[in-house]
């Protein structure tokens, strides 16, 4: 045990400086929590759709969410939208940067632009003045698919790596800002290839201080872009890299929230509720795990007191490793012959059926509560 809380304090002691900038209510960076982020899908001039959407996305973790500005008309329902949003709002803005002056006159929380793409130097120092005179910060956001075209070709001839070219990008976009005397600033750099999209915020990590928006893009649909995702923010995670995250999938963004909030449980980052640990089964297994697991999973999710309380459920299958996987979470269950041993905070507190251990498991997680 001693070794594993090493590991921890060396995992916790690891996370990248950088500066801290603030989407409303929500800092960005240093020694604030990681915050989760989700992106509409709805057409942003259906105020209403996209309010309920963003309402959804509050409603199961999210901190911030970003809407798309593709024309003047989206800009102006802007205005309803950040007036009516639980959640800090930010602005993805391409090209435009009419669109940009727009979103900033309506409180946007953020703006999501690359300098490089909005015109001369004079429509950028715009945008920047204006964006300083509220306070709202701004993501360089630098996708593998849309390098400048003499990065791209550093690509293609091999004179730079991909994640070279895009860490460089990045910083030629800040400098463009900075020039600006304009330095809340968040970057992204984001390649749908997992060990590109590493490298890249490998090397911007090493290069500057500012907080880093981490995902891995066009990840994909369903289980798929979940484990790609997975894999590519929990190693940078790992690294003690990023400050803000988005999962990327094909879907409903609620989806991205639940992805996201997992990753950051799994890696002890930040806590949400009740989490569930169960056996895989075996031919030892005596009792229904996966029918007390997920009836249990659903009962917590319905219920909103419940599943604010931080703990680890233990939901085990045989007498093998069963009662000492469960006596080591907060509550567990270990499975017999149709029945199984209750634990709580590693005693022995009694015996079950296996068909009241959901409603007993959760008599204890409310007891936790007190």
């Amino acid at each position: 045990m001693a070794g594993l809380k090493r590991i921890k304090i060396m995992f916790f002691s690891k996370r990248n400086k950088t500066n801290v900038v603030n989407a409303g209510n929500i800092p960005i960076g240093g020694a604030n929590f990681i915050s989760v982020q989700s992106m509409t899908n709805t057409d942003t001039r259906n105020a209403e759709d996209t309010l309920r959407q963003i309402k959804k996305i509050k409603e199961l973790g999210g901190d911030i969410v970003r809407v798309a500005v593709p024309d003047a008309k989206a800009a102006d329902v802007l205005q309803e939208i950040v007036a009516n949003s639980p959640l800090p709002v930010v602005a993805d803005i391409h090209f435009d940067y009419r669109l940009a002056l727009k979103a900033i006159e309506t409180g946007v929380a953020k703006l999501r632009l690359n300098p490089g793409n909005i015109g001369n130097n004079e429509n950028v120092k715009s945008v920047a003045l204006a964006a300083k005179d509220k306070n709202i910060p701004i993501r360089i956001g630098v996708n593998a698919g849309s390098l400048e075209n003499d990065l791209a070709k550093s690509v293609r001839e091999r004179r730079f790596s991909l994640g070279e070219a895009m860490c460089k990008s990045a910083l030629t976009q800040a400098e463009i800002l900075e020039e600006c005397d304009f330095h809340d600033i968040v970057i992204s750099v984001k390649a749908s290839h997992v060990p590109v999209t590493f490298e890249a915020y490998k090397r911007l990590a090493d290069l500057c201080d500012y907080p880093l928006h981490i995902g891995i893009t066009e990840a994909g649909a369903g289980t798929a872009g979940i484990i790609k995702s997975s894999v590519g923010i929990g190693a940078l995670l790992a690294e003690g890299i990023g400050d803000t995250i988005r999962v990327s999938l094909t879907g409903a963004p609620e989806e991205e929230i639940k992805a996201g909030r997992r990753i950051l449980q799994t890696l002890g980052l930040r806590p949400y509720g009740p989490e569930i640990i169960s056996c895989p089964t075996c031919g030892r297994t005596e009792v229904d795990v996966l029918k007390i697991t997920e009836d249990l999973q659903k009962k917590i999710d319905n219920n909103r007191k419940i599943n604010k309380i931080n703990c680890s459920i233990a939901v085990m299958g045989c007498v093998v490793n069963g009662p000492g996987e469960a006596s080591s979470a907060d509550i567990g269950f270990a499975g017999g012959k149709d029945c199984g041993i209750i634990f709580r905070k590693g005693k022995k507190i009694g015996k079950v059926a296996a068909e009241n251990a959901v409603e007993k498991l959760i008599e204890e997680i409310r007891a936790l509560d007190v």
